[in-house]
């Protein structure tokens, strides 16, 4: 049975259909004007009725609302130097920044990313930070692949001319997962003087002038298909400066499409306990900077549902920190994976698919406006590709959107709008 918790009246129900099918179109007229031979995918592209009330197995390839994109009907790029096709279907490719070089060599899988001339910081902490985070990213991979049992990521490897690198891995059109995105950076390079000396006292600079750095980082943002099996983001990482500045920094937060009491109490949890295992004040200070950081100011409510988040540490001794940051890295797994196995099977409705695009609308606009990494990757002139990996391959924006009263999307919303607690404080 259809609840009928989602007002749109019909010419608004319609548009997304119409605006599709002219994009298909054209998808295809692209197709037929940029290939003179070769075969095309005969594979129908999926269209679910509005008077179609439920999805069985949610884990299946409804790709949006009532619209499936074929990766087939994409157009392989040129690959001479500036493109590499990254994607097995031809669907995908990555622009390369012209200080950047490929370094997809199966032996280089696991080798350091850290430039060798660095002189400042302490090495030790950088050095055993990266491998926390380069084991994470394997494990967490391994995690979201196992579960999906069928899409694998691709992976980018890539190197600076500047110093540093990254591995870069984006799954996309999975059985389980519409998009994965988990990305590894090390950068070397130069901060204003103002930037860093919020986080401590900068000796040696004049206002103006740039402070020599040395960063790394961890982010992911994972978006299953089905509107039960909320999103999830994490990012972890570490700065070093020439001026004697460092911290650590991040967190993990999820971003659910309906409430699941027990889903919440077992995410936060988990992150409560690996915080107490390190400072019984964590938890709280990180779950209230989580709630009061994750806000889409010009909305009034939080992107998601929380979680932990830290930014600017340097309290306390690096090696203290590093312990923490690890385990907290190290929680991705258990915190997430049995969530979305529990739901990745649930049925629903066409409009709950379309509450999770409205919502996954709301993703994009925080990322987009208000999120630090994001900001911090263009301001820095980095690869868009990677600082955008963590938008959702759909999402849905409807004029003056409103939510039934007393439905589980009014729940949620409440939730957003009032963020509530999910484990006893002493728990």
């Amino acid at each position: 049975k259809m609840v009928p918790s989602l007002r749109r009246d019909t010419s608004r129900a319609m548009a997304p259909f119409l605006v599709l099918g002219m994009a298909s179109l054209l998808a295809f007229a692209c197709v037929l004007a940029g290939r003179s031979s070769g075969n095309l995918s005969a594979t129908p592209t999926r269209v679910v009725s509005p008077n179609f009330s439920v999805v069985k197995g949610g884990a299946g390839r409804l790709g949006g609302v009532g619209y499936r994109p074929q990766s087939s009907l994409l157009v392989e790029r040129n690959t001479q130097g500036k493109f590499r096709s990254l994607g097995k279907r031809g669907g995908m490719s990555v622009v390369r920044a012209t200080n950047e070089i490929p370094a997809n060599d199966p032996a280089d899988q696991d080798k350091s990313l850290l430039p060798q001339d660095v002189q400042f910081g302490v090495p030790e902490i950088r050095e055993k930070f990266e491998k926390v985070l380069m084991k994470a990213q394997d494990d967490i991979c391994a995690a979201i692949e196992e579960l999906d049992g069928e899409a694998k990521f691709e992976q980018d490897r890539w190197l600076k001319t500047t110093g540093g690198g990254g591995r870069s891995r984006v799954l996309m059109e999975g059985k389980v997962f519409e998009k994965a995105g988990i990305n590894l950076s090390v950068l070397k390079g130069a901060l204003p003087k103002e930037f860093v000396e919020k986080r401590g006292e900068v000796k040696g600079y004049e206002d103006g002038e740039k402070v020599p750095y040395i960063g790394m980082g961890l982010s992911a943002v994972l978006h299953p298909r089905n509107p039960f099996a909320p999103t999830m983001h994490f990012n972890y990482r570490l700065f070093q400066t020439e001026s004697g500045v460092w911290w650590f920094g991040g967190g993990t937060d999820i971003t659910p499409s309906y409430i699941d009491k027990d889903d919440m109490s077992h995410f936060h949890g988990i992150h409560k306990e690996v915080c107490d295992k390190h400072d019984p004040n964590f938890y709280a200070r990180f779950k209230k900077w989580a709630d009061e950081y994750f806000v889409i100011q010009h909305r009034k409510e939080t992107r998601g549902l929380g979680g932990i988040f830290s930014d600017d540490m340097n309290d306390r001794d690096p090696k203290e920190l590093l312990s923490f940051y690890t385990d907290a890295v190290n929680s991705v797994i258990p915190a997430y994976i049995p969530i979305v196995k529990k739901h990745m099977n649930d049925d629903f409705t066409p409009q709950q698919k379309e509450w999770q695009g409205i919502r996954r609308g709301r993703y994009v606009e925080f990322n987009l406006l208000y999120d630090r990494g994001t900001i911090f990757g263009l301001k820095q002139a980095l690869n868009t590709e990677r600082i955008l990996m963590s938008l959702p391959l759909l999402a849905r924006w409807e004029y003056d959107f409103q939510v039934e009263e007393g439905s589980p999307e009014a729940d949620i919303l409440d939730a957003f709008q009032n963020p509530r607690e999910w484990v006893p404080a002493s728990a």
